[in-house]
């Protein structure tokens, strides 16, 4: 199959769109999200999409408005209204990296825009090798299944879904495809930097991987997400009626009597009701709360990233902001 028909099927198995969509595609002006735009252009017809590119500029790179009038240019040509935005992120939160401020302007921009254009779905151009690099991340990191799920390629997210058409789509053959068709794209010198984490395993451990250890490393740690994403859905699945009943003030004795994967869950799902999501939660993180919950005393409390924490009752586990 070519790239196209490859993420027709992508679309079709993992049931990223509907007739008639309202899609916000988030172009960076980089080689995948470029991609992405043409190809879900190209199927616009078919789909009956409404395409409405959303673009972010974090005011990183002094070239970062050459990007934002690089797709300004895109969206006239191919005649689709357009939402630009500046953020500042080096004045954002602290405390936390460059990356997650980064990814978390981003990420309210595009349920913001979503939200204006009453949008169902925001489409974002992850491609096969991110998610390799982001398992591979995440277990040097350390994490559980959830965190070896990867990449979801598709996600709720407020009103609407993140889909990631491109997930199984390699980078070299995003490259190719651009290439073939004589499209331009901009490129992020920052991706060659080393001082960020992802692209020290892009550039080093990955390659070092494949040539010493495991030539098809990167499908090895690709299907290792499928695996494991099948398996936490379905225990998810198996697990909901344990967790229902109290989100944030969990009772200490019902803890107790569960299996280790349903209490994980059901700790997991206490953090995402704070925060909305449980991206930096730890395997290291769960196990501290195992601690507080059967060895630490009445009134001990364990903090989590972003602000949130648990304390430990007489008779009840309660999660709150700090």
């Amino acid at each position: 199959m070519n790239i196209k028909e490859k993420v027709k099927y992508a679309i079709r198995k993992e049931r990223l769109l509907n007739k008639g969509d309202r899609v916000i595609v988030g172009v960076s002006g980089g080689a995948d999200s470029v991609c992405l735009l043409y190809l879900l252009n190209g199927l616009k017809k078919e789909f009956k999409l409404f395409l409405h590119i959303a673009h972010l500029d974090h005011l990183l790179r002094k070239e970062s408005g050459k990007d934002a009038e690089f797709v300004k240019a895109l969206a006239v040509k191919l005649k689709i209204p357009i939402t630009c935005a500046r953020a500042d992120i080096k004045k954002t939160v602290k405390g936390l990296c460059l990356e997650e401020r980064a990814r978390n302007a981003r990420l309210a921009f595009l349920l913001k825009v979503a939200g204006k254009a009453g949008a169902e779905k925001i489409a974002l151009a992850h491609n096969f090798d991110d998610q390799a690099e982001t398992v591979l991340m995440r277990i040097i990191r350390g994490t559980g299944l959830y965190g070896l799920s990867g990449i979801s390629p598709k996600r709720k997210m407020g009103r609407s879904f993140i889909i990631r058409p491109l997930l199984t789509i390699r980078r070299k053959e995003i490259e190719g495809f651009l290439k073939k068709k004589r499209m331009g794209f901009r490129t992020d010198k920052t991706n060659r930097d080393e001082a960020y984490f992802r692209n020290k395993i892009r550039h080093r451990l990955l390659p070092l991987l494949e040539k010493e250890y495991n030539r098809n490393i990167r499908e090895a740690l690709f299907n290792l997400a499928q695996s494991a994403g099948s398996d936490y859905d379905y225990l998810k699945g198996a697990a909901a009626r344990y967790l229902v009943g109290g989100r944030t003030k969990l009772n200490l004795n019902n803890l107790a009597k569960l299996h280790p994967s349903v209490m994980r869950l059901k700790l997991r799902n206490a953090v995402s009701c704070l925060q909305g999501d449980t991206r930096r939660i730890t395997f290291k993180h769960i196990r501290e709360l195992e601690g507080l919950i059967f060895n630490r005393p009445q009134g001990a409390i364990v903090d989590l990233p972003k602000g949130v924490s648990a304390l430990k009752k007489k008779k009840t586990l309660s999660f709150y902001l700090r």
